[in-house]
């Protein structure tokens, strides 16, 4: 289902489901993600979907970010984990982890176009080694590249090309009804095309890479962080956009950038701030609740999170100020600006795309079908 139409909802009535009609009282079902925004988004849905149709009293577990438990205790319920912290105690708790395995029925994976990733096959492959548990993975982009199709027909085997999509009759794409129904935005694309000096070249070791496929180097993004030209573009943007009342999420190139860009504005009068991987868990929460619940921040700069697992529904302009090849990224940092009326969003909303003569994609319904033909196969 496209970022935005409520993947998270819909799988827990799923699990809800299940919960009801096919479990044991000792069963469990483990939802994995990587993030704890994810997690904290799966524990609300759950409690949510569970209040609405529960037949009974069914426990929630934490263990993420900062919550714990008792690996041998979980039973009878669901538990939501932090991929990296449940795959820790796959290798110190293995007798812990086994009886755990035991229990359960169904693994839910977010963003399941990761499921190739050697941290997310050991712990299916120990957590449902047999037909007897069930896996479901959600994702918007049902692949991990544009360019390796190898890669992508081995996710698609590996979920044996059983990919239940969104369809709706008359309509070509899910994107085009749930535009029109209101749940995500109409989308604006603007491009602000940038050319660097002539002094801008790629190494022999980043045009490698590029031609390996990967994305862009690191290298390069630090360099078009640090292009004066470049950033005057993206700040005069933002501060028109700004001016015009919207709230803005900017994608920066690299941590420096994000913090640059945000400072500049705070100069400028500008009420933003700055979130990265780095910034710790309790102060990104409150910049996020600050950012999404009132008028205090109305550019919230970024680097390495907010594609993920972050709602602000208010927010109407996405500035994608780093370039991208993947079109996994691109169509996630898009859908934070995507959600509709009825998901307590905008009508309508912009992507301004800072393009470095960089292949790109331009529609969220062309993400979307982008690897139709893989699962087809």
């Amino acid at each position: 289902m496209p970022t935005g139409a409520g993947k998270t909802r819909t799988a827990m009535n799923v699990i809800s489901s299940f919960f009801r009609e096919r479990l044991e009282d000792d069963d469990v079902i483990v939802w994995l993600a990587h993030t704890e925004e994810l997690c904290e988004q799966a524990g609300e849905e759950f409690e949510r979907a569970w209040k609405a149709i529960g037949d009974r009293s069914v426990s929630l577990f934490r263990h993420f970010g900062p919550y714990r438990v008792d690996l041998e205790k979980v039973r009878g319920g669901l538990l939501i984990a932090g991929l990296r912290l449940l795959y820790l105690d796959s290798l110190a708790r293995q007798s812990h982890f086994f009886g755990l395995s035991r229990r359960t029925r169904l693994v839910v994976m977010d963003e399941a176009h990761q499921a190739l990733a050697p941290t997310y096959q050991h712990l299916l492959h120990m957590l449902a080694p047999t037909d007897r548990s069930a896996i479901l993975g959600l994702s918007a982009t049902p692949g991990r590249t544009w360019l390796d199709s190898e890669e992508d027909r081995k996710l698609a085997d590996f979920f044996a090309r059983r990919k239940v999509t969104l369809r709706v009759e008359g309509y070509s794409n899910p994107v085009e009804y749930l535009q029109r129904e209101g749940y995500l935005a109409e989308v604006e694309y603007v491009h602000l095309p940038y050319a660097p000096g002539d002094d801008f070249c790629l190494s022999a070791t980043e045009l490698r890479e590029l031609q390996d496929g990967l994305d862009l180097p690191d290298s390069v993004l630090r360099r078009l962080a640090v292009d004066h030209q470049r950033n005057l573009l993206i700040l005069t943007r933002v501060m028109q956009e700004a001016d015009r009342g919207s709230k803005i999420l900017l994608f920066a190139c690299s941590v420096d950038h994000a913090h640059t860009l945000a400072n500049l504005l705070l100069t400028k009068g500008y009420r933003a701030a700055v979130v990265t991987g780095a910034t710790p868990p309790d102060r990104r929460r409150q910049l996020i609740a600050r950012y999404r619940d009132g008028e205090e921040i109305q550019i919230l700069a970024n680097y390495g999170v907010l594609t993920t697992g972050f709602d602000a529904p208010r927010t109407n302009v996405a500035v994608i100020a780093r370039p991208t090849r993947s079109v996994v990224l691109y169509s996630q940092m898009v859908g934070r600006a995507a959600r509709g009326p009825r998901a307590g969003g905008n009508p309508t909303c912009r992507v301004i795309t800072v393009v470095d003569e960089i292949p790109g994609f331009r529609s969220i319904a062309e993400a979307f079908n982008f690897w139709e033909d893989i699962w087809r196969a």
